[in-house]
């Protein structure tokens, strides 16, 4: 679902798909980047906030404050190894809202982050300190369990669950069909974000050296939102608590859901406004409270770059296998391979070639691109993004016929290199492929170290 949606916005130039003019990319563009959040991304994670209305919405009335007298009698949260896009984690953290706790830990646990590596874990696992004394709590129901025991006044027959209640005379089926409705809800926010929040970035990989806070950083979030009647998704929320997953950064959870108390001690912090996601860096002093900020600040600082979005690279080892044949076969057409002129044709791309290793041997990194192509705008606010000096050349706006003025260039890359597909990045006149795949790559490169090295071996030599 979220694919195709993805698709079909790169159509369109909205904000994070917008078409760069030729000779003039500013550097603001580095925003292009998927990974920082567009209007693409607000859609899909409010329709996922949404889909679980009411749910980790509103602090409930059945929960024990831990700002009242019984606070100190209560047991502490200690640690949540949590995955941002898991149903199961999810329901947790819906709960964990709505009796407005606190939660010392989230520690990400995706199977390719460092809590993993030491040692593998079920999520969500919940670590309690109860009377001094800690104890582990593993599985979605049991740390529901857990949760309305300690921290509701409700009876646990009574307790808040998916489950939809329904009075004795009606109908058995109809209550079955209902609860299974309400299951279905907690599968759309999972596939309206496909991609983000289930892994480990490469730019905070375990490969690598990767920046790590000393101490945790501290998030004011909640699930869900409600504003006043009107149900809103709390998507910027999520949106930088997947950032927090794929970059593999602990941080300590401060539910503030609508009639959280913890409401005044953000507004207290933050000059007057309680407004949510609200994240402290206790490293740094930094305190920001814009999504985007707190995302780019979180790349800008525990990362090793701004990666592209993880879904776009699954649409591209779809889309480019199949469409890399008619590549082959357009290539030349467009360039007058069927003119009765064999010649003519030979003696242009003879001539498209020799401009190609001028311009490649010429600098240290080019980049090949269509205007109109988000995989090539990608490709270039990522090298910006690592402060990487390149030449970029833009064969037209597309390829498709109409669009592309350089078609006698493109059948020469493809002769050349075999590859016809933009953008086509090459690093001290030899070709390392596209975004995600060639030889190796460019994200393949960075992802495993190569590209530095490259790009000074390429400075060494031009």
């Amino acid at each position: 679902m979220r694919a195709l949606l993805l698709l079909l916005s790169s159509l369109v130039t909205s904000h994070g798909f917008s078409v760069p003019r030729r000779g003039n990319r500013s550097s603001s563009s580095t925003t292009q980047l998927r990974s920082i959040p567009n209007s693409f991304d607000t859609l899909t994670s409010g329709l996922a906030s949404i889909a679980r209305l009411p749910r980790g919405v509103t602090v409930s009335s059945d929960g024990i404050s831990l700002s009242g007298p019984a606070a100190r009698f209560l047991p502490k949260i200690k640690q949540l190894f949590d995955v941002e896009n898991s149903r199961e984690c999810r329901v947790v953290r819906e709960r964990i809202t709505e009796l407005d706790l606190v939660v010392e830990r989230v520690i990400p646990a995706a199977e390719n982050s460092r809590a993993v590596a030491r040692s593998p874990i079920t999520v969500p696992t919940m670590v309690a300190e109860i009377d001094g004394l800690e104890q582990t709590f593993t599985g979605v129901d049991e740390i529901l369990r857990f949760l309305d025991d300690k921290f509701s006044t409700l009876k646990k027959d009574e307790s808040k669950t998916t489950k939809i209640e329904i009075s004795d005379e009606e109908d058995n089926t109809m209550k079955v069909a209902l609860e299974k409705l309400v299951e279905m809800t907690t599968y759309l926010p999972g596939l309206l974000r496909a991609g983000r929040g289930s892994r480990v970035c490469g730019a905070a990989s375990t490969s690598f050296d990767v920046p790590r806070p000393a101490q945790p950083l501290v998030l004011y979030s909640y699930e869900e939102l409600m504003r006043e009647k009107c149900p809103v998704g709390n998507q910027f929320c999520r949106l930088v608590r997947e950032v927090l997953t794929e970059l593999d950064l602990v941080f300590e959870l401060r539910s503030a859901g609508k009639m959280s108390p913890r409401r005044n001690e953000l507004a207290k912090i933050a000059g007057g406004s309680s407004q949510c996601p609200y994240l402290i860096d206790p490293n740094t002093g930094v305190k920001l409270a814009e999504s985007a900020d707190i995302i780019s600040y979180l790349y800008k600082t525990y990362g090793l770059w701004t990666p592209p979005n993880e879904l776009l690279q699954s649409i591209s080892g779809v889309v480019t296998p199949l469409l890399a044949p008619l590549y082959r076969v357009i290539a030349p057409l467009q360039a007058g391979s069927y003119r009765e002129n064999e010649f003519e044709y030979k003696s242009e791309i003879a001539e498209a070639k020799a401009t190609i290793y001028d311009e490649i041997l010429a600098n240290p990194v080019v980049v090949y691109t269509y205007e109109y192509s988000p995989f090539c705008s990608e490709a270039t606010a990522l090298l910006e993004n690592c402060g990487i000096q390149f030449k970029e050349i833009s064969l037209g706006l597309e390829w498709i016929p109409g669009l592309i003025s350089e078609p006698a260039k493109r059948a020469a890359l493809l002769e050349i290199t075999g590859q016809s597909s933009l953008p086509h990045i090459f690093v001290g006149g030899t070709s390392i492929g596209g975004l995600f795949s060639g030889s190796p790559g460019l994200v393949p490169a960075l992802e495993q170290g190569k590209l530095k090295q490259l790009i000074e071996d390429a400075k060494k030599t031009i």
